[in-house]
């Protein structure tokens, strides 16, 4: 019963968290980071 009451608590702290950083546009961030980042391997960028 412990660890299904611990999953739970941490699933939904999860998701929480996860609305934070939706809320704060960070998708938007990681992805003009991830381009870069594959830009600059194969030498464009």
């Amino acid at each position: 019963m412990k660890k299904q009451r611990a999953w739970i608590v941490l699933s939904i702290i999860a998701v929480l968290l996860i609305a934070v950083g939706i809320a704060a546009n960070e998708p938007a961030t990681v992805l003009k980071k991830a381009i870069n980042i594959c830009l600059e391997c194969i030498g464009i960028g």
